[in-house]
């Protein structure tokens, strides 16, 4: 019997140049590189390492809020939707949802074409009854969702990766999803709540180190596909939470002095600076609302834990 096929509509990201990013971050002042970067093939593999560590509470505690309100979740959405998964890496969440929503299809949305095109193609085998897209995509920029199956749209956002972005910037890409999704689409949401700064400490400086080696995974890729000339051990994993912006921010400091040699350019690097890598904003359920209010948003749900830890939001787009 043969598998069931995926519909495959980008296998590359054209306008996700590492080498550009790589080139304009390491020239800008403070030093940073978006963290859309760090999720080649390893990266990918390294990030679903971390969603295992038990520092890491945003995994485990977004999956129990789904597999607990999954009908609940359901009955607001309604059945033979088209459902889209924002980032959908390995597609775990998403299988929570599936026997309850039976939407009639999905489609993955990922920037790491390898990574998505095998667990879109796993998902498509555990379920032959459901259409399966696979769409390899940076959704930080303008997008547009493939036809398929369904009646009405579902966009499924897991592990709040919406805290990546600048508030603006997460209004902007909310706004977009608004304008894919159509009046009265609806957003599922995960968004990690604020909270004990010891927690996120952990939860970002895991005792195993695989948080380290996935931030520092960025100058290996750097060194595998730009020829760049690192000693990535020569930089330190930095982890913080930022109470003044609501964030945790991560970093790449140097150990010592340091130097990135990239074609004919090289920059070098004071011991003590740093590439910042990534930010993780956290919000309180009231303040996200409003975010996604001014994105176009208005709310129709909401789930959180025992502990308030995270939140997963409902959210349909106002008329």
């Amino acid at each position: 019997m043969s598998e069931p096929a995926v519909k495959v509509h980008s296998v590359a990201v054209a306008d996700a140049s590492l080498g550009e990013a790589v080139e304009e971050g390491l020239a800008r002042e403070p030093r940073a590189i978006p963290p859309k970067f760090f999720y080649d093939r390893r990266g990918s593999e390294l990030f679903d390492a971390i969603c295992r560590q038990p520092e890491y509470y945003p995994t485990r505690t977004e999956t129990a809020i789904l597999e607990r309100h999954a009908g609940e979740i359901a009955a607001h959405c309604g059945t033979d939707c088209r459902l889209v998964e924002f980032g959908s890496g390995a597609s775990r969440k998403i299988r929570i949802l599936l026997d309850a929503l039976q939407p009639a299809s999905y489609t993955g949305l990922d920037i790491s074409g390898d990574f998505l095109l095998d667990s879109t193609r796993r998902l498509a085998v555990d379920h032959p009854w459901l259409e399966v897209h696979a769409l390899c995509a940076d959704f930080t920029r303008p997008f547009h969702l493939p036809e398929a199956r369904g009646q009405g749209r579902l966009a499924f956002f897991p592990g709040s990766s919406i805290g990546n972005f600048e508030p603006v910037e997460a209004r902007a890409l909310l706004s977009r999803i608004a304008g894919e999704l159509g009046t009265g689409g609806r957003l599922l949401i995960g968004v990690d709540r604020k909270k004990d700064p010891a927690i996120l400490d952990a939860a970002y400086n895991d005792a195993r180190g695989l948080t380290a080696a996935f931030n520092r995974n960025l100058l290996e890729r750097m060194r595998r596909e730009l020829d760049a000339e690192i000693e990535t051990m020569g930089f330190a994993h930095r982890a913080f939470y930022n109470r003044d912006a609501g964030r945790v921010e991560m970093h790449l400091e140097a150990r010592s002095p340091q130097a990135i040699r990239l074609g004919h350019r090289a920059f070098a690097f004071a011991p003590g600076e740093t590439i910042h890598t990534e930010n993780s904003y956290k919000y309180t359920p009231a303040e996200f609302e409003s975010l996604a209010g001014a994105a176009g948003f208005e709310p129709d749900g909401f789930w959180t834990d025992s502990r308030g830890l995270f939140g997963v939001h409902l959210l349909r787009v106002s008329a």
